[in-house]
């Protein structure tokens, strides 16, 4: 899949389950959902790059 930019994830299709790994990966579905939550809050730009680390880690 190689690298995803932090804006396109939340338009992403999610896995059908979350494989729980101390770092997620980025279709998984806890990750989009937080993506998500993230942009309707009003993120964008390097705030969104940190968003997506932070919605990644475990």
């Amino acid at each position: 899949m190689g690298k995803v930019k932090a804006k396109k994830v939340s338009s992403l299709k999610p896995k059908k389950k979350c494989c729980r790994k101390s770092t997620r990966c980025v279709k998984c579905p806890v990750v989009i959902m937080r993506m998500k939550k993230a942009e309707a809050a009003g993120v964008c730009g390097k705030d969104l790059k940190k968003a997506l680390k932070q919605a990644r880690a475990a």
